[in-house]
């Protein structure tokens, strides 16, 4: 277990005396390639105890709502299969009422010997963990299994991805080595048989097994129902499916294809990421096992080149390039900085360029309900609206036309961006996650170098449009799917 990945977060003692060792599920979804869950072992075989896990969530939280509950519960019906197949105590929880879970890890955490969780840098998550430290009596652990190099390797804030790709390539050597266990709950050594308390079973009920089913609906919970369930099932079992059909279909393609929109190339993983049904260090594992390929094949000097360094295809290196590189550079800002959400984080040519025109005339001017609504001029911007409220996603390559057209049609920037936060975090099933929101900053110049010429509205922030967009990729079959035809959201 990498020591680097581990954080205490309190100075309280691991109780030897304690039932079991407790991992509190909160962004790790997974039983499988998950370090916390591989350090509970750890610490329960040093121990002689069993492992508990609980995965809980909650009903307060912004944005709570029955998209995103239904794909948590869908991971927790993979995750109760897959614990009992290991002989490993298991216990599902929602909370009905913003607050009704109050004392539900102070409770669990009576008879435990120690608590492990998961080490998530964004949204209500670490202000969650820091208050658990204070208030638990017994050692709590943040456990890093965010990607393939910890989020604390530096506490440098990368402010271009090249830097960030030269870096790694610097530096990730050692890391490569040290993966995480493919399947933890199986070590020989763990005690099994534990059954969860009573007492506690009965104060805080597991998720009924109609709900798991989805033969009952989520209306009981305090949460907005006014977001559907989106048609992607999510949980481990969706995700490793999802991996499957990527790598023997589309992984040769994906260099050249990504950006298609008619040709759907992409892994689509990035909601079984965010919610942590899969893991980067598994993905990572069958890429580089299905390349036939060794730490050894990687370049001698840093080049920061997007491709080459690795000594993978084309497909495997343009992939590498997006799952580590772009998605961990998100993990870097959020992790070291408390504003990586905020508009005044812009470097500080955006900032300038964008104040110097923040007076020009827009062409449009649209309020939030009309956005959300996909009810403005631009029907190929509708459709990449249309797809996020029914799917939860937007492709790839029309997202960033998505966050630009909003800059273009919002009174202010920081009104877009406000706009662009607000309609990823509630519909999109991604949303709320560091990669989600490094790439609604990148739309306003994160990331991103001063362009010329210099335009209206944009100034030097770099310029997209739906005319240039339809000339560079295929969307017919993509109109066609999210256009007026299918009718107006149910939404609305």
């Amino acid at each position: 277990m990498p020591a680097h990945r581990i954080l205490s977060v309190n100075d309280a003692p691991i109780r030897p005396d304690g039932h079991y060792v407790l991992y509190w599920m909160t962004a790790y979804r997974r039983t499988r390639h998950n370090f916390a869950l591989q350090r509970a072992v750890e610490l329960a075989v040093e121990l002689g105890r069993p492992v508990l896990v609980l995965e809980a969530l909650r009903a307060g939280y912004q944005y709570a709502s029955d998209r995103l509950h239904r794909f948590v519960i869908d991971g927790m019906v993979d995750n109760a299969r897959a614990c009992r197949a290991h002989g490993v105590a298991y216990h599902p929880y929602l909370e009905p009422r913003h607050g009704d879970a109050k004392t539900l890890l102070r409770d669990f955490a009576k008879r435990a010997c120690a608590v492990v969780t998961d080490d998530f840098p964004v949204f209500f998550l670490p202000r969650m963990v820091a208050a658990a430290g204070d208030a638990l009596q017994l050692r709590l652990e943040t456990v890093d299994g965010n990607g393939l190099l910890p989020i604390r390797a530096t506490r440098k804030v990368f402010a271009r991805a090249v830097d960030f790709r030269r870096y790694i390539q610097k530096t990730s050597k050692p890391h490569l080595s040290a993966i995480s266990e493919p399947e933890p709950l199986a070590h020989e050594s763990l005690p099994k048989g534990l059954e969860v308390p009573s007492s506690l079973a009965k104060r805080w009920p597991a998720v009924p097994a109609s709900l798991l089913a989805g033969e009952d609906d989520l209306s009981g919970f305090q949460i907005d129902h006014g977001v559907p369930v989106a048609g992607m099932r999510g949980g481990a079992v969706a995700a490793r499916e999802r991996w499957d059909a990527f790598l023997d279909h589309r992984l040769d393609r994906y260099g050249e294809g990504r950006n298609d929109p008619d040709d759907e190339v992409s892994s689509g993983l990035s909601a079984y990421l965010h919610w942590g049904h899969i893991s980067t260090h598994e993905l990572f594992v069958d890429v580089t096992r299905r390349e036939s390929w060794t730490p050894d094949a990687t370049g001698e000097k840093a080049t920061a080149k997007r491709e080459g360094w690795w000594g993978l295809s084309s497909g495997a290196e343009s992939f590498f390039d997006e799952l580590i590189t772009w998605r961990e550079l998100g993990f870097n800002m959020g992790a070291l900085r408390d504003d990586y959400a905020e508009y005044d984080s812009l470097p500080g040519w955006a900032r300038r360029t964008l104040s110097e025109h923040a007076d020009d005339p827009r062409p449009h001017v649209y309020e939030l309900d009309q956005f959300e609504s996909a009810e403005t001029h631009d029907e190929l911007w509708n459709a990449a609206q249309r797809q996020l409220l029914r799917d939860g996603r937007i492709h790839n390559y029309l997202r960033m036309l998505w966050g630009k057209k909003i800059l273009e049609w919002s009174p202010t920037p920081r009104d877009a961006l406000a706009v662009m936060l607000e309609l990823n975090n509630k519909y999109g099933l991604d949303g709320r996650d560091p990669n989600s929101y490094s790439g609604i900053l990148w739309v306003l110049g994160r990331y991103d170098r001063a362009w010329g010429p210099e335009r209206p509205i944009f100034g030097k922030v770099r310029y997209m449009t739906s005319d240039s967009t339809r000339k560079k990729v295929k969307l017919k079959r993509y109109l066609q799917e999210y256009g007026p035809s299918q009718g107006q959201t149910e939404l609305f």
